[in-house]
């Protein structure tokens, strides 16, 4: 036989506590209950919503009984837990005459049968039994009736403690401060943070006045106090740790392609060759969908990505990807379980494309670089419709899918390059600069091949099907699937586009052309417009002119009749296209010469000598900015006007050739050869 608790029950009479008052229960249709208050109003209320309203008790009763925390009971040292058990047996005894576990038939010992002795006696009888007060037996029977076997646990060996335990307020408080001292720090040991914390006690309250524990007893102090903050352990774990957000965690979530895109800029961990022979690390620029995690654009440049870098990631992104030669048939979209005939239909420049989709963003997610917050990148947005969401200062969780996805990469690819880094320096191994095989134009070449299967056909535990939730999907699964929902188009970039994204200054057009930088422009083609007036106002009748900072051997100026590229007039005698820290490294040798640094034909001739005696040795710095130099120029450009198909494929029956459609957008490199 066991103590069983009456069932509570609500019946019509009732009172009870509802909505800050005191109601009767008046009647009971189904599962609506009909209330009259002490105000004599009425109401009706659902049965599910009367018992889950804060402060609901039914008036008059006993509390209802609540559940033993069965979890905390597991966890009780034995000897507690058996002593609880045994109080159980004796105060079941009290209450029902028999303890608990007894068979039928079984007869209530002398004293504690409940049809001869009242309660009362039974409490006696027990405390007699037992040693006890009777005060301590009603006590007891009172807790388990309302609490169970829980009410019975000695609450000493469940008492919680604080984690300071008898320390001084003011130690507490100086080890606080030291431990939070220690987030931007270099990790130390305890023996320093005690050294600190003594001094610091010792400045703010006088020698000896706090008392300090002993060596043990501060240790344990201190690592009850810097539980979880890693105050001894990596220093970049307690930065992160340190700059994680205080509240709960939300998942970034997008409904349909190009919701939101976030970009981020971040050095690859691979070691690359320049042009000049030096080894250095390039800057990897991406952008991610967040829907269907493409990676929309991956821009490799020399370390130092500027504004137009950010720019041209936006170019790429919204142009297809076309097809390379050596490039296997498998990576066009035609092959692919991308929407391919929808996507035709739209723009005809998916004919000879890779299975990349195109995406065009309605927000983008940056951080605080100056990259991203230049005129020329928010500009470029604006003109694109974008809207650009800017993240909170030193909070990476606002754009977590483009820092999980940096990781991913040196997972999936750059570990498994020759030279990678390792993505700290416990990490690096040996001499890899001399390891270093890859120029950045090959790596990029290398990373744009692998994107397609490796990354956007492959699996991603973040994409699941809806109704096969088991099933992990694929980037171009996941956004041939969103397509298919919401439906989408791409949008078309035209060669003008990428004018726009470079950046812009306002200058007037004299008869000796256009000065920049210490440079002069001039070409026939700028005759109608020498010494006029723009027409714009706002800008004192200057001109709109536009320059690629990897190239500067020519200009764009915005004319009423369109755009007119205008070269340098120096252009013949530097053999090669240069970037803007070329000059400037140029203008810096030729002022160590004695020569004018504002006189632009003598920096020219420096300018030359440095671009064509790169291959016979140069100092170190002059060696890093040419090799600069050469690979931005190779990889600062739009994707390919002329899809090239796939040479490596073997020939089929001959037939009429295919007709090859422009990408249309402009190719800064292609323009600056033409002019040499």
């Amino acid at each position: 036989m066991t103590s069983r608790h009456p069932l509570p029950v609500l019946r019509v009479g009732d009172w009870v506590s509802y909505d800050d008052g005191d109601h009767q229960v008046v009647a009971l249709t189904g599962t609506a209950v009909r209330l009259r208050s002490s105000h004599a109003v009425e109401s009706v209320v659902l049965a599910s919503h009367l018992m889950a309203a804060p402060g609901f008790a039914v008036t008059g009763t006993e509390p209802l009984p609540g559940l033993e925390p069965f979890g905390v009971l597991d966890s009780l040292p034995e000897p507690v837990l058996t002593a609880a058990k045994e109080w159980e047996h004796h105060v079941v005894e009290v209450t029902t005459g028999l303890p608990p576990g007894t068979g039928p038939g079984t007869v209530p010992r002398p004293g504690y049968d409940p049809a001869v002795q009242s309660l009362a006696a039974r409490d006696a009888a027990k405390a007699a039994e037992l040693g006890v007060s009777v005060r301590t037996i009603e006590g007891r029977r009172a807790r388990y009736s309302a609490q169970g076997l829980w009410g019975l646990v000695d609450q000493r060996a469940v008492r919680n403690h604080e984690a300071t335990g008898r320390a001084d307020a003011r130690l507490v408080e100086a080890v606080r401060d030291a431990i939070d001292a220690e987030t931007h720090a270099s990790t130390g040991t305890r023996s320093r943070l005690m050294r600190r914390v003594v001094k610091a006690l010792e400045a703010a309250h006088g020698p000896g006045v706090v008392p300090i524990p002993s060596t043990t007893t501060f240790y344990k102090l201190v690592d009850a106090l810097s539980t979880g903050r890693h105050t001894f352990g990596s220093a970049v774990t307690r930065r992160q740790t340190a700059n994680r957000p205080s509240g709960p965690f939300t998942p970034t979530f997008a409904a349909r392609p190009g919701e939101q895109v976030q970009i981020d800029s971040t050095p690859l961990d691979v070691m690359v060759v320049l042009d000049s022979g030096i080894t250095a690390r390039a800057d990897l620029t991406i952008a991610v969908d967040v829907a269907s995690r493409t990676i929309c654009a991956a821009v490799l440049r020399p370390v130092g990505t500027k504004a137009v870098d950010a720019a041209l990631l936006l170019a790429r992104m919204l142009v297809p990807e076309p097809m390379r030669p050596g490039w296997s048939q498998a990576l066009r979209i035609a092959a692919s379980r991308l929407p391919h005939a929808r996507l035709t239909d739209a723009d005809t420049r998916m004919e000879n494309a890779a299975a990349r989709p195109v995406i065009v963003p309605d927000t983008i997610v940056i951080d605080g670089s100056k990259v991203f917050l230049s005129d020329t990148f928010i500009r470029a947005c604006e003109r694109l419709g974008i809207s650009v969401q800017r993240c909170r200062p030193r909070t990476p969780t606002d754009k977590g899918i483009v820092e999980s996805t940096f990781a991913a990469l040196n997972t999936l690819f750059c570990q498994h390059l020759a030279s990678y880094t390792g993505a700290n320096v416990s990490r690096r191994g040996d001499r890899l600069e001399e390891q270093a095989v890859w120029t950045i134009p090959e790596l990029q070449d290398l990373l744009d091949e692998w994107l397609i299967p490796g990354w956007q056909s492959r699996p991603h535990d973040s994409l699941r099907d809806p109704y096969l939730p088991r099933r992990a999907m694929s980037p171009n699964d996941k956004y041939a699937s969103l397509v298919a929902a919401c439906g989408y188009l791409p949008l078309v970039l035209r060669g003008e586009d990428y004018l726009e994204l470079l950046p812009a200054s306002w200058r007037a057009v004299n008869d000796y052309g256009i000065r920049i930088g210490y440079r002069t422009y001039d070409s026939a083609d700028l005759a109608p417009w020498r010494r006029q007036h723009s027409g714009n106002t706002a800008k004192r009748g200057l001109w709109e002119v536009h320059h690629d900072p990897y190239d500067l051997s020519q200009i764009f100026v915005r004319t009423p009749g369109g755009w007119i590229t205008v070269p340098w007039i120096h252009q013949p005698m530097v053999s090669a296209p240069f970037a803007d820290f070329t000059w400037q490294h140029a203008r810096r040798l030729a002022a160590q010469a004695g020569l004018d640094d504002t006189h632009e034909a003598a920096v020219a001739r420096v300018l030359d000598d440095l671009l064509t005696r790169a291959e016979h040795g140069l100092d170190k710095h002059t060696a890093r900015v040419v090799g600069r130099t050469r690979d931005g120029a190779a990889t600062h450009r739009p994707p390919a006007d002329n899809p090239v198909p796939d040479a490596a494929e073997p020939a089929t029956t001959p037939g009429p050739p295919a007709p090859v459609v422009p990408f249309g957008v402009f190719d800064a490199h292609a323009e600056a050869e033409r002019w040499l």
